[in-house]
């Protein structure tokens, strides 16, 4: 994992949670197992560093989905229509990244 990848990574975090008005208390990126990212209700975010070796509108997805779990913590129709609101087609990022051979 190249430090500069996951400076990177984590500006594009911390653009997301401007642009979306949540306040990250704590962003860590490392390895994880069975998850690409996980968020608690405190404001803390990990995000798996396999996604550094992914492209930035894969990225972008993932981001997003975790970020808006700060507003919705399911994810039922509420939630699916922030989505589309910020992301457009975000069904088939989740289908990209579904199919990526990280997983």
């Amino acid at each position: 994992m190249s430090e500069d990848s996951k400076k990177t990574f984590k500006d594009r975090v911390y653009q997301w949670a401007d642009k979306l008005e949540i306040n990250v208390a704590w962003l860590g990126v490392r390895s994880m197992r069975n998850k690409w990212a996980s968020c608690s209700t405190n404001g803390h975010l990990n995000f798996n560093e396999d996604l550094l070796a992914l492209d930035q509108e894969l990225w972008d997805y993932v981001i997003v989905h975790e970020l808006l779990h700060f507003f919705v913590h399911n994810h039922g129709k509420l939630w699916k229509s922030l989505m589309r609101a910020h992301l457009g087609d975000y069904e088939r990022l989740a289908e990209r990244l579904a199919g990526s051979d990280m997983r």
